[in-house]
């Protein structure tokens, strides 16, 4: 079955932490709810939060996953990630590598058994 562009979303997160980001990483490859999680380097947010300024530390995940596990997903970090209200955000991919697409679809696929 080949990948639609469309049915492949690529996801932004932030966490406090590299370790968090690796720990929420590796537990989402090895469910197969993301093909792949890059983090990237700390990075600097700036942003009010109940009429406060806020000025965090904080690490990006970019993961790759399909609209089909976006779900179980997102799900999961909710339940991993240490705050209450994470920044999740899902981005439909427009177009790519078809053999990267297809790669993506298969990584994310619910196997039974």
């Amino acid at each position: 079955m080949s990948a639609h562009p469309s049915e492949v979303l690529v996801a932004y997160v932030t966490v406090p932490s590299r370790e968090f980001a690796e720990s929420i990483g590796t537990s989402l490859v090895e469910s197969g709810d993301a093909a792949c999680v890059n983090v990237l380097p700390q990075v600097t947010s700036f942003f009010k939060w109940q009429g406060k300024f806020e000025r965090y530390q904080e690490y990006v995940m970019i993961l790759k996953t399909t609209r089909e596990a976006y779900a179980r997903m997102q799900s999961r970090i909710l339940d991993l990630h240490p705050s209450d209200n994470p920044c999740i955000l899902a981005l439909p991919v427009a177009d790519g590598s078809p053999a990267f697409l297809d790669w993506v679809e298969q990584a994310t696929q619910v196997r039974n058994g």
